[in-house]
């Protein structure tokens, strides 16, 4: 009896089939596209038995579907093939590339102050319980987020960002972005996730951040009005009610 034998190519390319695989469930996880891709999966399992009993009718018509399947795919996936392709491109950047070093060699007093005025702002909205959504772009400069708002282009500042989210300011509803430690914009529309497994404390600005986060490599701080709580996202991830000491961390982190 033959045995199966496996090369190291072989075994390369089941790693790797294996890391798509699952790079694949993490994007769709948690939203309606799981649903259709497993119904895909199932069309094509049929798809194999009808050929195997030799179902010859069956067989031609799903055969078919599933050739023509493919452009239906991208579109039904247009989001998720979106997210990975944006994965792909930010990921690729090595982490130790020359242009990460030279911006970690040029930390400046001024970057930091940038979130120090931020955590300020962030820490007065929370304890008046003023909800605010604050956008950091980093690689993607998010222009057609800033499109959808009103352009400010201001120097980051504790006072302006409390006085763009007081409830009465018509610029408060909606989100901040800030990029290369100026507000560019106010009042920008945000995409909401897709994911239907979120908690249901988790309001608009919560999914509206979880949301761009998915699509960008933004980082966005939310103060929710009705908790007064500070949380953290980056790549889809929430840190929910998270202190002011760990806020600053994880913003110096990205600088």
């Amino acid at each position: 009896m033959d045995f199966i034998s496996l090369s190291i190519i072989d075994i390369i390319d089941i790693l790797i089939t294996a890391f798509l695989a699952y790079q694949v469930y993490k994007l769709i996880r948690g939203t309606a596209a799981m649903n259709i891709f497993i119904g895909i999966i199932l069309i094509y399992f049929v798809w194999l038995v009808c050929r195997t009993l030799k179902m010859e009718l069956l067989s031609l018509i799903i055969g078919q579907i599933i050739g023509v399947g493919v452009i239906a795919l991208i579109v039904v996936f247009q989001p998720e093939i979106r997210r990975f392709l944006l994965l792909l491109g930010f990921r690729s950047q090595s982490k130790f590339s020359l242009s990460r070093l030279f911006i970690h060699s040029r930390k400046s007093v001024e970057s930091t102050k940038v979130v120090d005025e931020v955590i300020k702002a962030s820490r007065k909205m929370a304890d008046s319980k003023i909800g605010a959504l604050i956008v950091f772009a980093q690689k993607s400069p998010l222009s057609d987020y800033s499109e959808t708002g009103d352009i400010i282009d201001a120097l980051v500042n504790s006072r302006l960002l409390e006085s763009i989210f007081f409830k009465n300011n018509p610029l408060h509803d909606g989100a901040v972005i800030v990029r290369n430690g100026r507000i560019v914009a106010a009042r920008c529309v945000l995409p909401s996730t897709d994911n239907i497994n979120l908690p249901a404390h988790y309001g608009m600005r919560h999914r509206a951040a979880i949301g761009v986060s998915e699509k960008t490599d933004a980082v966005v701080i939310i103060i929710s009005e009705e908790t007064g709580s500070i949380s953290y996202c980056e790549n889809g991830d929430l840190k929910y009610n998270i202190s002011s000491a760990e806020l600053r961390n994880l913003l110096i982190e990205k600088e």
